[in-house]
């Protein structure tokens, strides 16, 4: 009963969490270009706008939910449930962009539908909280997180697109917020890791702001919600040792993991429309904030 409550309630939170992550895209994206070396100047654009403070309210709910969730439930499951929820993401980007969902998303979408139900019924069989976990090994695995979040904005303008880098160093800080924030949850002096908590969702959320401006909302998104899940559902096993249901449960426990990934990771594809629409309100941002030493707002 208590795992089934705690889905529900990672349900509510990507439900959340996700609307909120449509309308920081929609008020971001028309805003002047935002920069990590103008924190402030960045940081009060974003809250003049009510749209912006509206979807980071949702996002914020969200998140209280999430933690509720983390309380009641293995890290893994309950990401794996918000995995699930970068469908919800994919149907409100489709509308307001004013166009159906594409072959691939809908099959995205599906999936993760699918991986959703599979992983209700593998409730079925309970599960356990698994260990406390190695604090030195939680901790490498945070830094290891930080430095290829640093890598990805260093490779803005290498191999990786702009909106793909931006997505993919915002997931990687968000999923160091939510590890942290399940080790935090155990109480005692591992309390401390709210510090980590607190600095992974800041610097995600400030780096994903500025890849709204450099991709479209599924495609920044939904790359950064696919890491957000995919590495807690990782650490969970690997650092927090997470066990399975006994057998065939335990089995379709591991297929609704694999499931929800998979559509996250069709729906995480870039669009390439709604990338160069994303660009133009770029462009029209910067008609009104053009500096004379020629930053672009892309420097992280």
């Amino acid at each position: 009963m208590v795992l089934a409550i705690a889905l529900l309630l990672a349900l509510g939170s990507t439900g959340l969490v996700n609307i909120g992550y449509l309308r920081e895209h929609a008020a971001a994206s028309a805003l002047p270009p935002l920069s990590l070396r103008r924190p402030l100047a960045s940081l009060r654009l974003l809250v003049a706008d009510r749209g912006w403070i509206a979807g980071f309210g949702m996002e914020s709910a969200g998140f209280a939910l999430y933690v509720v969730a983390l309380a009641l439930a293995p890290l893994a499951l309950v990401q794996s449930a918000g995995a699930g929820g970068i469908g919800l993401l994919a149907i409100g980007s489709a509308r307001m962009r004013s166009r159906p969902l594409a072959a691939r998303e809908m099959l995205g979408a599906g999936i993760s539908v699918l991986g959703l139900l599979l992983l209700a019924l593998s409730l079925i069989g309970g599960g356990t909280h698994g260990s406390s976990g190695s604090l030195v090994a939680i901790v490498a695995w945070l830094a290891a997180s930080v430095a290829l979040a640093a890598l990805a904005l260093a490779a803005t303008r290498g191999v990786l697109g702009a909106g793909t880098a931006w997505g993919i160093a915002g997931g990687l800080l968000f999923s160091v917020g939510d590890i942290s924030t399940k080790v935090a949850t155990q109480g005692g002096g591992r309390i401390a890791f709210a510090a980590a908590l607190v600095a992974g969702y800041l610097l995600g959320t400030s780096v994903i702001q500025i890849g709204y401006q450099r991709g479209g909302a599924l495609s920044v998104a939904g790359i950064a919600t696919l890491l957000t899940n995919a590495l807690p559902i990782a650490a969970g096993t690997v650092l927090l040792h997470e066990q399975l249901p006994a057998g065939a449960l335990g089995v379709l426990r591991v297929i609704a993991f694999a499931t929800v990934l998979g559509g996250a990771v069709l729906l995480a594809r870039p669009d390439g429309d709604s990338s160069a629409a994303a660009g133009g309100g770029l462009r029209a941002g910067r008609a009104v904030t053009e500096e004379p030493d020629g930053d672009d707002g892309a420097d992280a």
